[in-house]
């Protein structure tokens, strides 16, 4: 498996360099903000040169339902995106959103889990490029990418349950929500019983960048994650703890995603829900 991140001068020198005898990487633009606008119009204004428009809400998700906001897309619908942007089985893709690390951490995580393992984030995302854009969208070559879902662990509802009991299962949204003191998008507010609060906007740095991996070790051994303990990570709708699983991705720790989250979790009135800021 290749290197999850990349950082903006590394990424620079590769694309610079004319002496290398690999094809460039597939740059992917999945600029999102959730609750829109779509990042399509953002795209337009600017884009890695070459880079390629990939919409989160339609082609890095299915249809909303019982399963959560955002759950995970058909391979058929993934497959299609990434032909469309010219990814083929073997090709080194790279990327990336405007700085928040959530859109471009669930790119990353569904391509890994779809079997296509060169596959990096642009740390920082657009925010920390200091390379040209352009505005002209390419037309790429067609793609061969094939889609093979099961390469990274997944939760569902019953195993985020079992995890949040016997192991660890991290909630990557605000503490506030973690806490039930406010919910903005879903219908009840709280956490999954046993889960601890990890929020997402604690594993990045002042510039966007996730934490040098001796902090996020850190970070992880305080909340009783260790390389051997079984860990998994939920969020509202799958997106934002997707950057969790990357986080944890680079000190060693194979995390599950839970894609359905909260937004599938609390859509039961049957299962339970902790409130205040204690695991519960």
């Amino acid at each position: 498996m290749t290197a999850a991140i990349i950082s903006p001068d590394e990424l620079a020198a590769v694309l610079a360099d004319p002496h290398t005898d690999a094809d460039p990487p597939v740059l992917l633009d999945v600029r999102w903000n959730l609750g829109g606008p779509p990042g399509r119009e953002e795209y337009g204004r600017g884009h890695l040169p070459g880079a390629v428009w990939i919409d989160l809400e339609t082609e890095l998700a299915g249809s909303p339902g019982p399963t959560g906001r955002h759950p995970l897309p058909s391979p058929d619908v993934l497959r299609d995106a990434m032909r469309r942007a010219g990814v083929n089985d073997d090709s080194r893709v790279v990327v990336y959103d405007g700085g928040q690390g959530w859109a471009a951490a669930r790119a990353w995580w569904l391509l890994r889990h779809a079997g296509h393992e060169h596959v990096r984030v642009l740390d920082g995302g657009l925010a920390r490029w200091n390379g040209p854009l352009a505005t002209v969208d390419p037309n790429p070559r067609p793609g061969n990418f094939t889609p093979r879902y099961g390469a990274m662990p997944v939760l569902d509802a019953e195993g985020a349950a079992r995890l949040a009991r016997d192991g660890i299962l991290l909630d990557a949204r605000a503490p506030e929500r973690y806490r039930g003191e406010n919910e903005p998008i879903d219908p009840a507010a709280g956490h999954i019983p046993g889960a601890r609060s990890a929020p997402t906007a604690s594993a990045v740095g002042p510039d966007g960048a996730l934490l040098p991996a001796d902090e996020l070790a850190a970070r992880f051994t305080a909340l009783g994650v260790t390389p051997t303990a079984e860990t998994g990570v939920y969020c509202g709708s799958g997106v934002s703890a997707a950057q969790q699983v990357l986080a944890l991705s680079l000190v060693g720790v194979r995390a599950a995603l839970y894609p359905g989250s909260w937004s599938e979790w609390c859509a039961d009135p049957s299962r339970p829900v902790a409130v205040g800021p204690e695991p519960g």
